[in-house]
């Protein structure tokens, strides 16, 4: 199938082999679970017959294991982009499951005064500033077709939020960014003209994770004004 018009998808990985609840954020040795592998193969079947001309990963294992069943049917070599990593987190390498919450330590307060920037980990903005470079880069590798650029979560999310012009302040469990999901970004030239969702391997995800749980990369909760 081809269009006219470009298509940049941003998918998120599938799920993690994480049974201590860490919130790995950007550490190496942490791969996808046997679902998770499901889902990367799921997310491939549903897509492959799609114009898909070029395919980016995040560097972290997760979303190379992600990308490779749909590089493996569509015949291409994904390009590591590091601008589509997931975000920095003071949080990182703290427990956040199994009764373990870091968050009722009161040593990690102090980084909680400002969910607009936010104060825990890396700007918003420079977020968006770095993954909108990517996709717009991928948008040129695959003009007239489309691109698929395996990213995390929460870059996905703030992307998305950025393009339909929308507060960044949220609580993470609002994210409509579920394992293995497509955010579909539409171009006309170089024009953002439509935001798509689907979860191609939805039947897959667990009912307790439907919503977003703190994991890599989630925000503490916010309050809303």
């Amino acid at each position: 199938m081809s269009t006219s018009d470009t298509i940049v998808h941003l998918l998120r990985h599938g799920e993690v082999h994480n049974p201590a609840g860490v919130l790995y954020g950007r550490r190496d040795g942490f791969h996808l679970s046997d679902l998770g592998n499901r889902m990367a193969e799921k997310v491939a079947d549903t897509i492959k017959d799609r114009d898909i001309v070029h395919l980016v990963s995040s560097p972290l294992e997760r979303a190379q294991e992600t990308a490779a069943p749909l590089a493996l049917v569509r015949g291409l070599t994904p390009v590591l982009d590091e601008r589509v990593l997931e975000s920095t987190n003071k949080f990182e390498g703290m427990t956040f499951g199994k009764g373990r919450n870091s968050l009722r330590n009161p040593a990690t307060w102090r980084h909680l005064w400002n969910p607009f920037r936010p104060s825990w980990g890396e700007p918003y903005d420079k977020v968006v500033a770095r993954m909108m470079a990517a996709v717009h880069d991928a948008r040129e590798a695959a003009a007239g077709h489309e691109a698929v650029v395996v990213s995390h979560q929460l870059p996905i999310w703030i992307t998305r939020l950025a393009a339909e012009k929308r507060s960044y302040l949220h609580h993470p469990k609002n994210r409509q960014c579920t394992l293995c999901s497509l955010t579909s970004l539409h171009f006309v030239g170089d024009r953002l003209t439509r935001v798509a969702y689907s979860e191609p391997a939805g039947d897959l995800i667990p009912v307790g994770d439907k919503g977003a749980p703190f994991s890599a990369g989630n925000a503490p909760e916010e309050k809303r004004p």
